[in-house]
């Protein structure tokens, strides 16, 4: 690379008829010779006044407004920071020597409910793409429905598992009528927004990589149409999600990744930047366009994050690092400094001032539902008559009935995804994990009482962020456990106790010290049930309370002066 740009300089210097004079012609002639050296410092939101073609494939380039463009992308999720890290992030983003954000759109997010859409705060998609445009960074919108990016059913509303026969990401009419509800209210936002209009957005990725899914060849023709409104220029990833080349066409890397996310159990991915800037370098010397996924990871806020399966099912941990060029919390990386420094000389960024950011809160609790829920049969979390008709949507949910025996309680793999059994003091405790047949022994005490209760806390680990099983992601799935050794008292019905979370606006000062039930500290949500934590979440207001266990160990939560919330 250095042998070749100085090569460009010896043949551009030999060139010029006028060196060092106002015309000398070494810049433009370098740029024809060499382009490893890009100036597109012109082709900014705030330059680029007059909007007529907008991004074009002309040749083997892409062009912005008639000029060659290269894409240097990285991927922010306004949803994975709080709204006060919005604007200096994307500083940040600019002076690394980006030219363009890439940022998804979580259909769960801004559709909780059905037809209640929320759009404000953290979720204000509009206000972030205009801090985009203003810091001078173009915008690739990804739309979804369905964008994966590792979240809870890949940014799909968990409600919309309450229709049995629901088929996702398909042109089945109970998923389109609400992809057709959803898009009449985010397109309308987003088309003040596109670069035609004025606005920063120069190119839509519909759907995610449905390449990898393909369960209905009339989808991709359908999501073209829904999203008709979006006229500029489109990303399919079927196509474009590895690389995009085909004779003299432009090439464009659109999730270039050094890293993978880290899931609870397992070891810590790691990054390898001298790769990481290899490629890169590589990439520069062919003009190809890139995306940077992450540029800032952020965080699994609450339970948004969703899960894995590769032989095995793998939930996100809360840190959604990937192996960013920014920390977590928008702190630099040294690997943020080396492609600073190498941006600056292959695009001419500007570095500007680094400084450390403050510390924000967005928290969020267990909130349990004002009423259980009662049933003859267990049903799955998202069928629970909750949330206005919604369902629960994260969390635990615990299930409680009456016994008057001992047996065997069989989870046939049912379980989804993770239980704890247990019940007065007279029945034993354990752990389900419920991906794998399981066995537990329930045993009760002589002379107690004539029926004892049974509980399972069924948890709620995160859905399939991606794969066809997306359509079986019903959680808190005890309706094929084998219950049957366990009638019911005469005329009384099981029921549910629906654990959400809940948004704390204004946290007190109850003091809260937890103590591991049993395992090892650290290992997260791992099975086998050995060597798993018991997790406890309470809020107490008045009495100190101790949860007890089989291991002598337990929970105690000590209020101090003030109200618990």
């Amino acid at each position: 690379f250095s042998s070749q740009t100085l090569a460009c300089n010896r043949i551009a210097r030999s060139a010029c008829s006028h060196p060092g004079s106002s015309s000398c012609c070494q810049p433009a002639f370098m740029y024809l010779l060499c382009p490893c050296r890009i100036n597109q410092t012109h082709l900014t939101p705030s330059q680029l006044k007059i909007r007529q073609v907008g991004l074009k494939v002309k040749g083997s380039n892409f062009t912005l407004e008639g000029f060659p463009f290269q894409i240097i992308a990285g991927t922010m999720h306004y949803f994975r920071m709080p709204r006060s890290y919005w604007r200096v992030n994307l500083l940040k983003l600019k002076a690394c020597g980006f030219n363009t954000l890439t940022t998804h759109v979580p259909w769960n997010l801004h559709e909780p409910r059905v037809d209640q859409f929320v759009f404000t705060g953290n979720l204000d998609l509009m206000a972030f793409i205009t801090i985009a445009s203003d810091v001078g960074l173009w915008v690739i919108l990804c739309p979804g429905p369905y964008i994966g990016s590792d979240l809870d059913l890949g940014g799909l509303p968990s409600w919309l598992l309450k229709d049995p026969k629901m088929k996702l990401r398909t042109t089945y009419k109970g998923f389109t009528n609400a992809v057709n509800r959803y898009f009449d209210k985010l397109i309308s936002r987003i088309v003040p927004l596109q670069y035609n209009q004025g606005g920063p957005i120069i190119a839509v990725q519909v759907e995610n990589e449905y390449g990898s899914y393909y369960l209905d060849k009339k989808y991709m023709p359908y999501v073209k149409k829904v999203s008709a409104p979006l006229i500029f220029f489109h990303i399919y990833t079927l196509l474009f999600s590895l690389l995009v080349c085909g004779g003299h066409s432009p090439i464009m890397m659109m999730v270039y990744t050094a890293r993978s996310f880290d899931t609870w159990g397992a070891l810590r991915n790691s990054l390898d930047p001298h790769v990481l800037m290899k490629d890169v370098h590589e990439m520069f010397k062919l003009r190809f366009s890139l995306n940077f996924y992450m540029f800032h990871g952020g965080t699994n806020f609450g339970f948004m994050g969703g899960a894995a399966s590769l032989n095995t099912y793998l939930p996100m941990v809360t840190s959604y690092d990937y192996g960013a060029l920014l920390t977590e919390d928008g702190e630099y990386t040294p690997e943020y400094i080396t492609f600073q420094e190498y941006f600056s000389s292959a695009v001419g960024a500007t570095p500007f001032e680094r400084w450390a950011l403050g510390r924000g809160f967005w928290g969020s609790s267990v909130q349990p539902q004002p009423s259980p829920v009662k049933s003859a049969k267990p049903v799955s979390m998202e069928v629970l008559s909750v949330n206005q008709g919604n369902g629960q949507s994260y969390g635990y949910t615990l299930y409680e009935t009456y016994i008057s025996k001992g047996g065997i309680l069989s989870s046939r793999g049912h379980v989804q995804d993770r239980a704890q059994v247990g019940g007065n003091k007279c029945v034993s405790v354990a752990f389900v994990c419920g991906h794998s047949p399981t066995v537990v022994l329930v045993c009760l005490g002589q002379g107690y009482q004539d029926h004892h209760s049974l509980r399972i806390l069924v948890e709620n680990q995160g859905r399939l962020a991606y794969g066809k099983d997306i359509n079986t992601q019903r959680k808190g799935g005890l309706q094929n456990a084998d219950l049957s050794l366990f009638p019911q008292a005469e005329g009384s019905k099981g029921q549910a106790h629906g654990l959400e979370q809940s948004r704390v606006s204004q946290p007190r000062d109850t003091h809260v010290e937890a103590m591991m039930t049993s395992g090892l500290a650290g290992k997260g949500r791992q099975c086998p049930f050995s060597s798993v934590p018991q997790v406890c979440f309470l809020i107490t207001k008045s009495e100190p309370v101790h949860c007890p266990s089989s291991s002598g160990r337990g929970l105690r939560m000590a209020p101090s002066e003030g109200r618990g919330e």
